[in-house]
């Protein structure tokens, strides 16, 4: 029975040579070797371990984890070589990103090779073709730099695929469409806590509707609409949706907020451009940490009740650094309180922390 589909290390450098036209050249390594070193042109796809499972299960396919446009996509793997790699693994280690992505990138209609001998191989006989210690491809580049898998997204075939990015850091502004259709409401999380948009932030009568005293702002440059009118107390956190933040060095602060507005008898709404990435994963930190669950069920307590969010994948990884930061195994933990929900995803019935504001 023939292996899986190869190539040299002796073609790839010839194809580079050449100009690298028609390729299209993926680094499965984790995202700090990438970071480290790589072969040119390289993009990277280091996959959390949730939107693996996800993958391997069927529920996500490789087009709806493309970050900038699909259809372009679409059009390439009709014309372009995929090549993948790692760092010599190839594609039959166990737990595989490669194996993975290469099945479902042929499964889904491409041409997708595995590199043989991986970056290691690649690296001792073209090291001249090797990039070293260079960041990531930025989101701001142009879209056909980013096309496959500059940021998974960790989202639903259905979903509305708005991003939540600052304007002119990417394809959405303030008066875009996908901004302005937007619900006007923010979506209540926990009694006392709601997860929103700009829009709902400078809107004073939702906020008084809702008790929200307290705004915690997630990032660099909106402002704070009534922070010198009094009657409000506010928190901004300096992070735009980009792959070089990090946002998780801010969770103890906002964590430490959000239990103010609490204590204080006040709602908090936590808010960012668009309401689907920044201010979403602050809040899937803050459940984490305070109703002791999962990633994984504190991502789906969220998404059950605001269906279009999607934290990009670097700070999915910085949650699950978070998630072993957390000592104590989530069943081992038995919080106080009287309200029940019971996960999608392996239907046990959690009781989660009291919930009332004192």
């Amino acid at each position: 029975m023939a292996g899986p589909p190869s190539r040299s290390a002796r073609w790839l450098g010839e194809s580079l040579a050449g100009g690298g036209l028609g390729l299209l050249l993926l680094d499965c390594r984790p995202q700090e070797r990438y970071q480290a070193a790589h072969i040119q042109s390289a993009l990277s796809v280091a996959v959390p371990g949730l939107v693996l499972r996800r993958l391997r299960s069927g529920s996500l396919s490789v087009r709806s984890v493309i970050a900038s446009d699909p259809d372009a996509f679409s059009r390439r793997r009709q014309a372009d070589t995929v090549l993948l790699y790692d760092e010599a693994d190839g594609p039959e280690a166990p737990g595989s990103v490669l194996g993975l992505l290469l099945h479902k990138l042929r499964e889904d209609g491409c041409r997708a090779f595995y590199l043989r001998g991986g970056y290691s191989k690649f690296q001792r006989e073209h090291p001249e073709m090797c990039e070293v210690g260079l960041d990531i491809p930025s989101p701001t580049d142009p879209p056909d730099s980013l096309l496959a898998f500059g940021s998974l997204r960790i989202s639903s075939e259905g979903s509305d695929g708005e991003s939540d990015r600052e304007p002119n850091s990417a394809t959405e502004s303030e008066g875009s469409p996908a901004l302005s259709n937007q619900s006007t409401f923010p979506v209540q999380i926990l009694p006392y806590l709601f997860l929103g948009c700009a829009k709902d932030s400078a809107n004073r009568d939702v906020l008084g509707k809702y008790n929200i005293k307290y705004i915690l702002n997630v990032t660099p440059n909106l402002p704070n609409a009534f922070e010198h009118s009094g009657g409000f107390t506010y928190k901004q956190i300096p992070i735009s949706d980009h792959w070089s933040q990090n946002l998780s060095q801010f969770f103890p602060e906002a964590i430490a907020f959000i239990d103010e507005a609490r204590t204080n008898q006040c709602g908090i709404l936590v808010h960012c451009l668009a309401g689907i990435s920044r201010s979403v994963t602050v809040t899937v930190a803050y459940l984490m940490q305070k109703l002791n669950l999962s990633l994984n069920d504190a991502y789906d307590f969220v998404k059950r009740k605001k269906s279009n969010i999607s934290p990009n994948f670097n700070f999915m990884g910085q949650l699950l650094d978070f998630e072993r930061s957390l000592k104590s195994p989530c069943d081992l933990r038995s919080p106080p309180g009287p309200l029940y929900f019971t996960s999608p995803t392996n239907n046990n019935l959690f009781q989660l922390d009291s919930l009332e504001f004192t």
